[in-house]
């Protein structure tokens, strides 16, 4: 009876050890999900065009601070999608995310020529 037992404990810590093995995989693997990667990759070249902008001398540090507030909020709605969604975003989610960032763009385009 005790070595009945032992295996079954036995048996259940291995299933629990490559159910967390499994979770850690899927979790870094979502982590750097391309959606997410494509999103954030945005966010950090449009921060770097505003520093730019202000550095040049061609943005004021008001419009800089409402252009780098609106990023902001763009990547904390993407971090909540992810969160939601299992570490990931959805297709849907991140046609929004890059339509608001398209906004930004447009927005530092024409701060930069006015």
């Amino acid at each position: 009876m005790f070595i009945k037992k032992s295996l079954l404990v036995i048996s259940l810590l291995n299933v629990l050890a490559i159910g967390s093995i499994s979770f850690a995989h899927a979790s870094e693997w979502q982590n750097t999900h391309p959606r997410r990667v494509e999103v954030n990759h945005r966010l950090e070249n449009q921060n770097h065009r505003i520093r730019h902008d202000i550095h040049n001398g061609s943005i004021s540090r008001d419009e800089a601070q409402n252009l780098h507030q609106q990023d902001r909020g763009i990547r904390a709605e993407e971090r909540a999608d992810a969160r939601v969604n299992g570490s990931h975003i959805t297709m849907q989610e991140k046609h929004q995310l890059n339509h608001e960032e398209n906004n930004v763009s447009q927005q530092i385009r024409a701060n930069k020529s006015s």
